[in-house]
């Protein structure tokens, strides 16, 4: 059953064609805290990322974002970015979930705060 999930569906993993292609052309170069691998061919010119579990781009963090996009040569493992004591850890993309935000007087809220600064229209 999972093989055939990995050669019909792109999303779980890799397909079939990107395992072949990372098996025959790929250089590991590193994993992230995610479990996410990242590879590049012989020559550098190409770049990808095989993720642990469900393919969401915003995984990536801002370290290894960089590498993937030619930013800078040197891999996160090899050369990590420095971090200031005010920078946030990474975090994933929480829209269209639970934990996505939502702004005082959202109608997501369990009770939403009651608003004075107006007065709703009624018809005569």
């Amino acid at each position: 059953m999972k093989f055939l999930l990995r050669l019909l569906t792109w999303w779980n993993s890799q397909t079939l064609g990107t395992q072949l292609f990372t098996w025959r052309k790929g250089v590991r170069v590193g994993e992230d805290d995610q479990g996410n691998i990242y590879y590049q061919t012989t020559d550098g010119k190409r770049r990808w990322v095989i993720f642990n579990g469900e393919m969401e781009a915003s995984r990536i963090s801002p370290d290894w974002h960089g590498w993937m996009h030619h930013t800078w040569n040197e891999p996160p493992t090899d050369k990590p970015m420095s971090h200031r004591a005010w920078e946030k850890p990474h975090e994933v993309n929480h829209t269209g979930t639970a934990l996505a935000y939502a702004p005082a007087g959202s109608l997501r809220h369990v009770s939403p705060v009651e608003r004075r600064d107006y007065e709703a229209w009624q018809p005569e």
